[in-house]
């Protein structure tokens, strides 16, 4: 029997889950590799999923706390698409995924697993990144350390910082 290793899920598994909001208290402490925040924009954030489902799970997250739709403004929306168009073209340059699984769970019967807080995922794929493992073994494969892939993504989306 052969052992696969995915020791990153015992540490949310086991972990407290904190009371207050993540999307709201994350970007207000300004440790953005510690908390895995590749982008901030005006209305909203890029952040990595820190449990994903694939290799370069992003999400887009409006600073403003709602859990619908309703609840964000015109420009708020526009702002939210815009930063996901802005994360898929970084993606592309990146990783050049062939494909993307785009979305938007809300409610706990879709999907959320924070439900207070909307968000967009989004999910690069490739030809063959979904296999037995998934399927049987309901376990994912990521190959490699998430701060490392944050580390090769932070330059796609700050460039300009970088430069200067």
């Amino acid at each position: 029997m052969k052992t696969l290793w995915a020791p990153w899920r015992i540490e949310y598994i086991l972990s407290e889950k904190p009371k207050e909001c993540i999307f709201c208290e994350k970007p207000k402490e300004l440790k953005d590799r510690d908390n895995l925040i590749l982008y901030r924009g005006n209305l909203s954030f890029v952040i990595m999923n820190k449990y994903p489902y694939n290799n370069g799970h992003l999400m887009v997250v409006p600073y403003k706390h709602t859990d619908t739709l309703d609840g964000l403004t015109t420009e708020e929306l526009h702002d939210l698409m815009e930063m996901t168009q802005f994360t898929t073209h970084n993606l592309k340059r990146a990783f050049r995924p062939e494909g993307f699984n785009i979305g938007i769970n809300i409610g706990v019967v879709a999907g959320a697993g924070i439900e207070e807080h909307l968000h967009v995922h989004i999910v690069p794929r490739w030809g063959g990144d979904s296999n037995f493992m998934a399927i049987v073994g309901e376990l994912r494969v990521i190959p490699e350390h998430i701060l490392e892939t944050y580390d090769k993504l932070y330059p796609f989306f700050n460039k300009d910082l970088i430069s200067n």
